[in-house]
């Protein structure tokens, strides 16, 4: 008798398995799986469509010594995608889930096995298993049989299919995987076993509750160690197993619980390591360090701790060693961190002492739209020291912000708030006063030739909306912040309020406020310069547009106003308003229903009937 034969007649006897006894089951089981083993080409497809699948199915639910054999066949049969679909039908799934109960560890394993075969990527079939309990009944065999690596591998490869489903990650909320996991991590003898271990927790910590878990279970803690062990090689494997691991803390840092727990005041194994990984030479750490602290400086007090513990300079290092074709994604990383540890407004002068300031100028020759639009917000963080800041934003993957995207997308400084009806139209709009610290970093910025002009520069990036919005916002902020004539003079003449202008036409309220307050407070600090560079500009007919705008919010509009009673008080910027059609445009204003508009329209247009005499001269 032939092979195909033999295996001819096994088949047949395997479908009238229950005429047969086992004795005599056994050798055709046996030939069939050698045929399998043979791995001829769509032998498990001919064989699983002969019709044994359902006999198969009989065995494993009857009493029975060939259940291993049998879910052994079943799991090499599987191996061939396009069989699994009949042994789903067939009902082998569910015949095999009662034997992850054995006591067998060979049975655990085959079962195993046959099961993840058949149900790999098939969520509905995946969904159903975790409803019949295989999840705890997986981490009960891992514990069970903690060092038997080829059963401990099945069982690892089945959760990692598995844990993408919600339904999973609450079933493994309640057994304790962080401290299975951890133990296997530590005993896991090559990279494959490490890297489906690390993939498991990096979709589990998707889930707040794990996230906590995993923090309280020193599942940080592991990880960095094992990533100390690792450094230093330049196995491939190892240095994935590097960026994996990292880019896992980083991610875990995003729980506001697990991130405090880690810095622990600045005391925390994690936070320590975190500094070395600033100062080493791996990329990936340096990326991850520098995102790592971004999501530790999410309030005010472990900033103001990490500055008192010098973690500064180490970021500046870092970027100085990207600025000539280095990692784009370092320096944005580390731009971001150093923008929230600017958040607290104490911090703002200690930084400039720790050089922030000329350091990072080094990035101003950046020719890359993301690092130049961080490096942009950084710096508008160093001079932004209203009281109420926005929360910083946590760090999770290497920062790819859109410079694409207009810059009022980001966390904006609060607009100019309303001036009170009794104030003189020649002031500037109210603005809410920068801190001293803040005030200081403005002053130093300000007066900066070298960065103005490249900020200047970055305003006409007509490429890049995002780059044009924040470069424009800065000059604005230092304006607004300083109120210094050095800084005004230095912004208007070095050609700001053309930008400046521009910015007062965005579709953003925000932008449109900051940059009117900022022309205001320019005129009524330096009215001479202001009236210099501002005759046959735009600025008039801007105003006049905004003016006949009448979807222009009331606090816009009170802006504009208070823009146009500091120029009035210049002889020549009075007599561009006479001719102009500004004052008729006022005069509609008078009957407005907003008492304070209509009393800074009639304040303006009191100022443009005085003599000329009265006004400054040009």
């Amino acid at each position: 008798m032939t092979d195909i034969d033999s295996l001819s007649a096994s088949l047949n006897a395997i479908t009238v398995s229950t005429e047969l006894t086992e004795e005599e089951l056994k050798p055709h089981l046996d030939t069939v799986l050698a045929s399998l083993l043979e791995k001829r080409n769509n032998a498990a497809v001919d064989i699983s469509r002969s019709g044994i699948l359902p006999s198969l199915a009989q065995v494993l639910q009857a009493q029975s010594n060939l259940h291993c054999q049998v879910a052994l066949l079943v799991a090499e049969m599987a191996r061939e995608a396009a069989v699994r679909e009949l042994c789903i039908d067939a009902g082998l799934v569910k015949a095999l889930v009662p034997h992850l109960n054995s006591n067998n560890p060979e049975m655990l394993l085959n079962t195993g096995r046959a099961i993840g075969r058949i149900c790999f990527d098939n969520t509905q079939q995946q969904e159903q298993l975790v409803q019949s309990g295989v999840i705890p009944r997986l981490v009960s065999i891992i514990t069970a049989y903690p060092e038997n690596d080829p059963l401990i591998n099945v069982c690892l490869l089945a959760l990692c299919n598995l844990v993408d489903l919600e339904s999973s990650r609450e079933a493994l909320a309640e057994v304790g995987i962080a401290d299975v996991l951890m133990f296997q991590l530590k005993r896991a003898a090559d990279a494959e076993r490490r890297h489906v271990i690390l993939e498991i927790l990096g979709s589990l910590s998707e889930s707040d509750v794990l996230k906590l878990q995993f923090s309280e279970s020193a599942v940080p803690e592991a990880l960095s160690e094992m990533i100390q062990d690792l450094q230093g090689g330049s196995d491939p494997h190892d240095l994935c197993s590097i960026k994996i691991a990292s880019n896992l803390i980083v991610s875990l840092l995003l729980g506001d619980e697990s991130m405090q727990k880690c810095f622990a005041e600045g005391s925390g194994p994690v936070y320590r390591d975190v500094i070395s990984w600033l100062q080493c030479s791996n990329t990936q750490l340096q990326l991850s360090g520098a995102l790592a602290i971004a999501n530790f400086a999410r309030n005010d007090s472990n900033c103001v701790k990490m500055l008192d513990l010098g973690v500064v300079p180490h970021i500046l290092t870092m970027l100085e060693q990207h600025v000539d074709e280095g990692d784009v994604s370092v320096q944005h990383a580390g731009l971001s961190a150093l923008r929230n540890l600017a958040i607290p407004a104490t911090n703002k002068v200690r930084m400039l002492d720790d050089g922030v300031t000329d350091r990072i100028k080094t990035l101003l020759r950046s020719d890359m739209p993301p690092v130049q639009f961080k490096l942009l917000g950084t710096l508008r963080m160093m001079v932004d020291g209203q009281v109420s800041q926005p929360a910083s934003q946590p760090a999770s993957q290497p920062a790819s912000q859109s410079v694409s995207q207009p810059a009022a997308s980001q966390p904006a400084s609060q607009p100019a708030s309303q001036p009170a009806s009794s104030q003189p139209a020649s002031q500037p709009a109210a603005s809410q006063p920068a801190s001293q610290p803040a005030k200081e970093a403005t002053l130093i910025l300000g007066r900066d030739p070298v960065l103005l002009a490249r900020v200047m520069e970055w305003c006409e990036a007509k490429d890049h909306a995002g780059v044009r919005g924040e470069a424009c916002r800065l000059l604005a902020a230092l304006i607004r912040h300083s109120r210094s004539p050095d800084v005004v003079r230095a912004v208007l003449h070095g050609g700001g309020v053309q930008h400046l202008i521009s910015m007062a036409t965005s579709e953003h309220v925000i932008m449109q406020n900051e940059a009117l307050v900022a022309l205001t407070i320019a005129a009524a600090t330096d009215l001479e310069s202001m009236t210099e560079v501002s005759r046959g500009s735009q600025l008039l007919p801007v105003l006049g547009s905004l003016l006949q705008d009448p979807e222009l919010l009331p606090e816009v509009q009170l802006s504009v106003l208070g823009l146009l009673g500091s120029l009035a008080n210049s002889r020549a910027m009075k007599e561009e308003l006479d001719s102009g059609s500004i004052q008729e445009r006022l005069s509609k204003l008078l009957d407005h229903s907003n008492s304070n508009i209509s009393s800074q329209a009639a304040s303006i247009l009191t100022l443009l009937e005085k003599n000329p005499k009265t006004a400054t001269a040009d």
